[in-house]
Formats: structure tokens, sequence, C-alpha cells
């Protein structure tokens, strides 16, 4: 590595090589002289940790200069050959029409016949607060005794908002991260309506107590417990100033995330779906989620990928890219050969070329050439500490079956990519809040979200979901 023109890597070697010929240095001076490079080695290595072959995000990389994201294939950019675009259509119903004469000073002087018309449709959008007023009739009987119609059941109040209001503010809340202040605001310029955030939070606690009423989490609980393949993943969250978590298992049909002050095991049997999950669970190697014996773990390659890249380019490993490049080889293969599962001999054959390479990786990167060889190291007491390169490669060997089960199961993705992408979005509701004024808040959050979130992976907008929840209707997906 280079820093202003200085090469880091080679003068650290000179060091060595002149610590090594020099005998007229002490042993205390040798030692501490060790310990610095060591030490120097390390902050290096942390300068060169970026989005690339760590799990840090690309946000945080110096400099960092965006490039054109590579789709995997040799398609050109845009709608492929074939494509059927999706335009606007003329509606038979417009809701207004508007006749346009021709101006007769402007056509050649004669007689003419309406023969018909010619038509251009403009959809538009307008925004307005629409008032509805329920008169109930009162009658009186001879004796003066009055009775009153009933009003409808949710309308309770001589003035209150209605669903749309209530809908509206929730979408805007918890599934597009908008803050209390910019959502007051837009309904205050757009409609004229005084929202106010104690209203909005009003809003959210009746979403939350009709999700209960419909028994939304244990639908989702028993869906993700007889789904074939979940993604499971936890990111940190700030509740009141206080580091806790939240959790989330998910699939293609369902998500449901759940907020603890713990990050293992004990806070997933709160979630109460692992310990009897006897599907594939795929996950970053996180280890509590081991402890769960009933299911198939499969492990995200995308993490491999990011880890061998950084053992390649700091610790020099050669193994790393070669295992980096058979696992980019084989699911390139499964990409573009549209096979739901790879022929017995192939797999057979990228097992013994996967086992090749980490065999070699085991004299490239044995266990006594660690971290720990100084002598200073040797007088510490415990275990050798061993370099990330090694505990790479240990994992790879020993999780084998997991890192490969892509290949051998057609419903296991070659990634946990979609677990997080289910998660990313809390950490930008972290960027925009700061942090939950309550756990309460955090778990009202974690349920609307997973309703809104699973609604749309059922082709359910959320604005419409949120809608027939507060209608007191069932969702559709949910029959």
């Amino acid at each position: 590595m280079k820093i202003e023109s200085i090469d880091i890597t080679k003068s650290i070697e000179d060091i060595k090589e002149q610590i090594a010929k020099d005998e007229t240095i002490s042993e205390s001076l040798r030692l501490a002289i060790e310990l610095l490079i060591v030490i120097t080695t390390l902050l290096v290595n942390k300068l060169r940790i970026n989005s690339s072959n760590s799990s840090k995000p690309p946000s945080q990389d110096p400099n960092r200069k965006k490039s054109k994201k590579s789709t995997g294939t040799k398609r050109k950019p845009g709608a492929q050959k074939g494509h059927k675009g999706i335009t606007l259509k003329k509606s038979d119903n417009p809701d207004e029409i508007k006749n346009l004469s021709i101006d007769r000073r402007t056509i050649p002087s004669g007689n003419y016949t309406n023969v018909g018309f010619d038509s251009r449709q403009v959809f538009d959008i307008k925004i307005s607060t629409y008032i509805t007023e329920y008169r109930a009739e009162i009658l009186e009987d001879e004796n003066g005794k009055q009775f009153v119609a009933s009003f409808p059941e949710d309308v309770t109040r001589a003035v209150q908002y209605g669903n749309g209001v209530r809908a509206q503010s929730v979408y805007m809340s918890i599934f597009q991260l908008i803050p209390l202040d910019r959502i007051i605001d837009y309904f205050k310029e757009q409609t004229g309506l005084p929202v106010s955030k104690g209203s909005i939070s009003n809003f959210k606690k009746a979403a939350y107590k009709k999700l209960e009423q419909i028994s939304f989490k244990r639908w989702a609980s028993m869906r993700l417990l007889n789904a074939n393949v979940n993604n499971a993943d936890e990111t940190g969250i700030n509740i009141n100033g206080k580091r806790m978590w939240l959790h989330c298992l998910s699939n293609d049909r369902c998500v449901l995330y759940h907020p603890d002050t713990k990050r293992g095991k004990e806070a997933m049997d709160r979630m109460g779906i692992l310990q009897d999950y006897g599907g594939v669970l795929c996950h970053d190697h996180w280890k509590p989620y081991y402890q769960y014996k009933k299911c198939r773990h499969s492990l995200c390659n995308s993490h491999h990928l990011r880890e061998l890249q950084r053992a390649y380019e700091q610790d020099n490993q050669l193994w790393a890219k070669e295992i980096q490049d058979l696992l980019i080889e084989i699911n390139n293969v499964m990409i573009e050969t549209e096979k739901d599962v790879l022929s017995n001999s192939a797999i057979k054959s990228y097992q013994q070329k996967y086992r090749d390479i980490l065999t070699k990786g085991e004299k490239e990167c044995p266990l006594d050439n660690q971290i720990s060889t100084t002598k200073i190291a040797e007088k510490k007491r415990g275990r050798v500490k061993k370099s990330k390169s090694r505990n790479l490669l240990e994992r790879l060997i020993n999780y084998e079956e997991d890192t490969l089960r892509f290949m051998k199961e057609p419903e296991v993705p070659f990634t946990n990519n979609a677990g997080e992408n289910d998660l990313r979005m809390t950490k930008v509701h972290q960027k925009i809040s700061g942090c939950f004024r309550s756990k309460e808040g955090a778990e009202e959050f974690s349920l609307i979200r997973s309703y809104l979130v699973t609604a749309r992976k059922n082709d359910m907008g959320p604005s419409e979901a949120l809608r027939v929840l507060f209608s007191g209707e069932m969702p559709s997906f949910m029959k």
C-alpha cells in the first residue's frame, strides 16, 4: 500500500530485514520494534478496508468514485428487443370533457357538416380536502321522545379525520420514512388540513391495534415457519439513546421485524419462529443462527466475496482470488444457463475444484504462521490468535455444504441480499429520525412496516393495504 508516494509495505519489509541483520540491537528494543511493526501493519490494513472487501457501506469509502453498476450480462442498458412498453391508455370515462370548436375564420368559407371529433386526454392529479357530512335523521313522537338515526361505527365525533388521512399519514411515516414535520407541512400546503404530530402518532397506534385484531403477526409467523427458504439478518437500532437490535426474517412473500434488547439466540427465541423452523435459513454466519438445529443453513456468498477480496489485497492470499473466481463462475453458470440445478457431474466437478483450492490455501496460509508469532505474543497464555485470512479459510472448509448449497438446491439464493434489502430501509429511518422515542414506538414501526412490505410482496400497494386495514377489512393476501 502506498500513502503519498511512500510504499508502506516495502518499508516494513526493509525494516524487518535490517532488524534481522543488526546484531547490536538489544532484545528488548527488538521486541519493541516488532510490536510497532505489528501495530503499523494493523493500522495500514484498516486504512485499506472499504466496501469492496468488507461489510463497510460504500457511503463511508474515502473519496469514493461512483461507477456504473454491472448487470452481470452482455445485454445493453434499457428495454430489450420484444419488450412490451407501458404507456397511458385512454379512459372510457373521463372526469371532465371540454369540447373544442374550430374557429371558422381560420378555414376556407363554405358549408361544413360535423362528422365527429378527434380526442386527446390529459391525465393529472387533484389534491384536495374531501369533507363528508353525515346528517342523522331525528324523529320525535307525540310524547316528545326523540329517536336519532345511527352514525357509521367509525364516525364517533362531531369533527374528525377520515381513513384517507389516517392511511396517508401512516404510509408517509412508516413506508416512505418521511419525518413528522414534513408530513405536517405536506397536509398544510396541499390540503389545508391542520394535522399534528399527536394525531399522526395516534394514527400509527390505531394501525398497530388493527393489525393485532386481525392477528397479522401470527399469520406472518406461520407463513415464515412453513416457508422452504428464509433470509435472516439483524441490525442495530437506537431507542431513546440506548442500543438495541432489530431482527428480520423474510422471504419473497413475507417479512417480519422484531425489535429486542438482545442480538443473539435469546432475542430470536422471543421472536418465536426459528426454534421450530425446518427449512433453509440464509444468513451471514452470525454464530447464534447455528444454534438452531432443525433447519439447514446457507451462507451469504456476497460476504464471502468481500472477505476474499480483502484476503487477496491485504494478505496476498492467492487462494482467496481463486476461490472468489470459482464462486462467481458457478453463480454465472447457473444464471446464464437458466437451469434450476446443476447436473451431478457438474456439482462434483465444482466441489473438487473448491476443495483443491482450499487445500492449496492451507499450505499458503498455515496455522503456525499467524499474527501472534512474536516473542511477546508467545509469552501470552491462551490460544494463538488467527489471522482474518486463516479464519475465513477454515470457515470455507468447515462450512462447505452451507457455502455451496445454492448450486444444489434451486430455491436457495447465492447471497443473503434479499434479507439485507428488507432490513436496509430501517437504517434510512435512523438517519432521518435519529432514534425511536420508546420501545413501544419501535414495536409499532416494526409491525406496521412488516405489514406494508408484506403487502407489496403480494402485489398490494402499501396505500391500498392501509385503506383496507383502517376500513376494518381483511387484506386479500391474508385470506
